[in-house]
C-alpha cells in the first residue's frame, strides 16, 4: 500500500479537488491511503472561531456562517445542481460543531481548541470522499479519530503506539483507496485531539509504519525540497535526495516542508518519503531515503519568526549549575514552551523559545521570582546546515542587530532582531 497525502493548498478550492482526482488518475489509487487536511486556510479560521468563542465576541456568528459558506461554494463548483445531499452533510457538520460550542462548559482552551478545529478535516475529505465516488473512483473514508490513539495532550498529543496500530490494522484493507484525514486522533476518552500544526504529514507517517507502505507521497505547491523557503530566501535550490538523518536534523531545526515527527517512524523500516509537486506529478521531486547525505550538497537556510529570547542570570550573580537549569527546563515544559536553541555560561542562561500557546506572561512571573531575566519578544532564528562564509553573510546581512550566535561543525544558528 502506498501513502498520499495532499496538504491544504492543494485541496484550497474545488479546482484544487479536481487537480488531486488528476493526480490520482495519473499515479494509480488502488491500494492507496490518502491523507488530507483542511481546505485552504480553514485551519485559520477555525482558530479564530475557537478565538471568539473564549472572548464572547459578537464576530463568532459571522465567523462560522463564512466558514459554512466557503466550503458549500466548492460543494456547488464540484457537485453543480446534485450538491444538495453534500450540503446536508456540510450543514450536520457545522450544526455538530455549534452544538459542542453551545454545551461545552469547559475552561481548557486546549481541549476547546482540538474539538473545533479538527471539522476542518472532518469537512475536508467529507466533500472530497463524496466527489471522488461521484465520479467514479471508488473511495473509502476512514474517521482517522477511530484509528490515531493519542494520550490527552491537547493541541500536540503524543502517540499510543500500540493501540493505534491495533486499530488502523483492524480497520484498513488492502485493494481499496481509503480517504482519511491528517491531524487529528482521539484518547482513551473518545476526545479528539490534534498532533500539532502542520501534523498531516506525521499522520501520514503512523499510517506508513503500521501497514509497512512501499512509500509515502507528500504533495505540495512545490517542485519537492528546497534549500530554504522562497518566500524569505532568494535563489533556491532543489535538492533530489536527502538522506534521512540530515532530513530529521533540517526538520528539528523547523523547516517546514516536513513535519518533525513524520521521518522517524519512516526510517525505522526504510519506507521512502517523496516530496512531489501537485502542479506536476510526473516530476521527480525530491526523495528522502537511505543514501547520500544531500544531493546537491549545498547550504539549506531555515528561519523562524516572532520567537522570544530570554537571557537569565542568578540574583546573587552566582553560577548556573544543573540544579538550575533543570529547574528553567522544568518550567518551560510546564509553559507549553518549544525550546528552539540554548546557550549558556558560568552566570547566565539565554533560550530562544516559542511562545506558541501565548503562556509567555505565566513563565517570566515564575522566573522573575527566581532570576533577573532579560526579554526580547520578536527575534528571528535563522538556521544554515552546511554553512560557507557566503551563506553566514547571507544571513549577517538581513541583521539590524545580532543578539545571539552559535555553531558546530555543519550547523550555524543566529538570532537577530530587525527594527
Amino acid at each position: 500500500m502506498r501513502i498520499y497525502k495532499f496538504g491544504g493548498a492543494s485541496v484550497k478550492d474545488a479546482a484544487g479537488v479536481k487537480n488531486m482526482a488528476k493526480v490520482l488518475k495519473t499515479t494509480g489509487y488502488k491500494d492507496t491511503l490518502v491523507i488530507v487536511s483542511a481546505m485552504g486556510k480553514t485551519t485559520n479560521a477555525l482558530e479564530e472561531i475557537v478565538e471568539l468563542y473564549f472572548n464572547a465576541s459578537p464576530d463568532f456568528t459571522a465567523q462560522l456562517l463564512a466558514l459554512e459558506q466557503f466550503h458549500q461554494e466548492i460543494i456547488s463548483d464540484l457537485m453543480g445542481d446534485q450538491d444538495a445531499p453534500l450540503k446536508d452533510k456540510l450543514k450536520a457538520l457545522i450544526g455538530e460543531m455549534k452544538t459542542f460550542l453551545s454545551n461545552t462548559k469547559s475552561p481548557n482552551y486546549s481541549f476547546v481548541y482540538d474539538q473545533t478545529v479538527s471539522f476542518g478535516e472532518l469537512i475536508s475529505t467529507t466533500i472530497i470522499a463524496h466527489y471522488l465516488n461521484h465520479i467514479g473512483l471508488e473511495t473509502q473514508w476512514l474517521d482517522a479519530r477511530s484509528c490515531v490513539k493519542t494520550d490527552d495532550y491537547y493541541r500536540d498529543a503524543n502517540l499510543d503506539w500500540e493501540a493505534t496500530s491495533t486499530h488502523i490494522n483492524a480497520a484498513v484493507s488492502s485493494g481499496k483507496l481509503i480517504l482519511s484525514q491528517g491531524f487529528i486522533g482521539s484518547d482513551s476518552n473518545n476526545f479528539t485531539t490534534t498532533l500539532g500544526r502542520e501534523g498531516s504529514d506525521y499522520s501520514a507517517a503512523i499510517f506508513a509504519y503500521v501497514l509497512g507502505a512501499t512509500s509515502v507521497t507528500i504533495w505540495k505547491d512545490v517542485p519537492g525540497v528546497l534549500n530554504g523557503d522562497p518566500r524569505h530566501f532568494q535563489d533556491t535550490v532543489l535538492l533530489n535526495q536527502i538522506s534521512y538523518r540530515e532530513a530529521i536534523e533540517l526538520a528539528f531545526y523547523g523547516a517546514s516542508v516536513i513535519h518533525p515527527k513524520t521521518l522517524q517512524p519512516l526510517q525505522r523500516k526504510e519506507i521512502p518519503l517523496f516530496v512531489k509537486s501537485f502542479i506536476e506529478p510526473e516530476g521527480a521531486g525530491t526523495a528522502v531515503s537511505k543514501g547520500k547525505t544531500l544531493d546537491p550538497h549545498v547550504p539549506c537556510y531555515i528561519l523562524k519568526q516572532n520567537q522570544v529570547l530570554l537571557k537569565l542570570s542568578s540574583l546573587d550573580f552566582s553560577f548556573i549549575v544543573e540544579k538550575n537549569i533543570s529547574e528553567i527546563f522544568a518550567l518551560l515544559s510546564q509553559c507549553q514552551m518549544r525550546v528552539e536553541l540554548i546557550q549558556n555560561s558560568a552566570i547566565s542562561f539565554s533560550v530562544v523559545v516559542n511562545n506558541k500557546y501565548n503562556r509567555l506572561e505565566e513563565l517570566l512571573q515564575i522566573l522573575r521570582s527566581k532570576f533577573k531575566v532579560d526579554v526580547t519578544e520578536g527575534v528571528d532564528l535563522f538556521t544554515i546546515r552546511h554553512f560557507d562564509q557566503a551563506a553566514k553573510e547571507k544571513v549577517r546581512d538581513q541583521a539590524d542587530k545580532i543578539l545571539l550566535e552559535q555553531r558546530t561543525k555543519e550547523t550555524l544558528q543566529v538570532v537577530i532582531k530587525r527594527d
